[in-house]
């Protein structure tokens, strides 16, 4: 059956930034130099140190349940306020104005698809689980898959595997490792972080929203594959149908990143129609 929510045609989508967005000549995650690179290069260290195999399949055992918590959307959202991205080279702020840029982006651009402005409101919850106790290179930064040989775009991915076992094992060290060709994603193990985790949480508390908006959530910051064009001999027809509304959603998660924050009380009621008709209520984390 074909989607009821067709990729974006060029027609709809905004070839230019859209209104009020950063400036085009900005550049956007720039890991050669800026004042943040110390702090981003750590985290890469750790997190491209520390992912393995077995790491991320206990971390799916720990946190698939979604029991460490109950709240909603917007408690969620606050808890953001306290969360700065330490894998970030753009910005320097909570990440909660940078959901409000994110949704307000889409929404001007998107204004028929209102279940599209949430998944900007939503895209980067996950990230609370800074705030429950997590290290920051096990929630934010660009994923890839583990189980397979790391692949040329991955962010420092020359300079910080050294150290990270998978590497040197026969099993996991392969261009396939321990995947077959064109599995798909859905079968593929991607590194642990915010991504996965609020796509299970979507997934346990059956928010109301199409295919598209959990498949965004979940590969937003898989840049290696939707930028770069690498991990493609995992992927599936399916994967590829999806890949235009991963793009979509990038443009706005990266070109609306800037200095002058959203008035969120003055945005709030509308989202909280939003979470009311999709995600209504307490849920579980």
């Amino acid at each position: 059956l074909s989607s009821p929510f067709p990729p974006p045609q060029e027609s709809n989508c905004p070839t230019e930034l859209p209104h009020g967005t950063a400036e085009p000549q900005h550049q956007y995650r720039n890991y050669t130099e800026g004042k943040l690179l110390e702090r981003v290069y750590h985290t890469y260290r750790l997190m491209h140190t520390h992912q393995t195999v077995d790491f991320v399949r206990k971390k799916c055992a720990q946190y698939g349940p979604c029991s460490q918590r109950r709240m909603t959307v917007m408690e969620a959202l606050e808890l953001l306020d306290e969360l700065v991205d330490e894998s970030d080279p753009d910005v320097d702020f909570p990440n909660s104005f940078h959901a409000y840029q994110t949704a307000e982006g889409i929404r001007r651009a998107h204004p028929d698809k209102d279940w599209f402005h949430l998944v900007g409101l939503l895209h980067d919850l996950g990230k609370v689980l800074a705030l429950f106790g997590e290290p920051q290179w096990a929630v934010v930064g660009d994923t890839f898959p583990v189980g397979c040989k790391v692949q040329k775009s991955v962010v420092f991915g020359d300079s910080t595997f050294h150290d990270n076992p998978d590497t040197k094992d026969p099993r996991y060290s392969t261009e396939y490792g321990m995947y077959q060709p064109r599995c798909g994603l859905e079968n593929v193990l991607m590194s642990w972080g915010h991504d996965e985790y609020m796509y299970r949480v979507m997934k346990f508390n059956n928010f109301a929203l199409p295919k598209e908006a959990f498949y965004m959530v979940r590969f937003h910051s898989f840049y290696p594959w939707h930028a770069h064009g690498d991990y493609e001999h995992l992927c599936s027809e399916e994967d590829l149908r999806m890949l235009p509304w991963v793009r979509e959603l990038n443009k706005f998660d990266l070109y609306t990143k800037q200095e002058e924050l959203p008035d969120v009380q003055q945005l709030r009621g509308y989202y909280q129609s939003l979470i009311d008709k999709y995600c209504p209520g307490e849920l579980c984390w």
